[in-house]
């Protein structure tokens, strides 16, 4: 593809990232709050085990679903905001083309060719789940299609959040936009900076 083709295909596409980022920043702030309910359903089944010297396995596995959504589905905002785990260290010393042409090659040769092996293994997966009405091993477990479905949803997600990254990323290695990372500081710098004003402040 010629270069100035390339830059079409590139400016055309860039309001379609605008649009999956800001689809993917609304999902995950809104399913960032069931780490709340997870921890009110866990205090509750706790309390209720100490007091009445009773549980249920339903309340349990509910604990666990519910941060596994938090997990899957806030997994593209998480890439969106450039806070998935690497070795930030490493990656600040590197220069920005290297850096760029890293996470380009990440996301096209790594991320997505995974995301579309777990969409695709993950449909039959959750469709079988659904067809025989799986249940929980556990007695008075719940149904297990929709935690399956979550694979699914999750990682079809994170592919149109890895296209968007990806696209962005080419982008700013043709200068057609700035950097949308370049002024953001490490998670790192700033948790060690709060640990040194906390040291200060004692």
């Amino acid at each position: 593809m010629q270069v100035g083709a390339l830059d079409a295909v590139l400016k055309a596409l860039l309001p379609v990232t605008r649009v999956v980022d800001a689809v993917n920043t609304w999902i995950g702030k809104r399913i960032a709050w069931l780490i709340l309910a997870a921890v009110v359903v866990s205090a509750v089944n706790a309390t209720v085990r100490k007091i009445f010297d009773t549980s249920s396995n339903s309340w349990l596995e509910l604990q666990w679903v519910l941060f596994s959504a938090v997990f899957l589905l806030c997994a593209p905002w998480t890439l969106l905001a450039n806070e998935h785990i690497r070795i930030d260290i490493v990656n600040n010393a590197l220069p920005k083309w290297l850096r760029s042409t890293i996470d380009a090659v990440g996301h096209a040769f790594f991320l997505l060719p995974l995301t579309i092996i777990m969409v695709v293994t993950g449909i039959p997966f959750f469709l079988r789940s659904v067809e025989i009405n799986e249940q929980s091993g556990n007695a008075g477990g719940l149904a297990q299609w929709p935690s399956k479905a979550l694979i699914m949803v999750a990682f079809a997600m994170l592919f149109m959040q890895g296209i968007s990254e990806l696209v962005k990323r080419i982008a700013v290695m043709r200068d057609l936009i700035p950097d949308p990372h370049a002024s953001q500081r490490s998670s790192l710098e700033t948790e060690a900076e709060e640990i040194i004003s906390a040291i200060e402040k004692h």
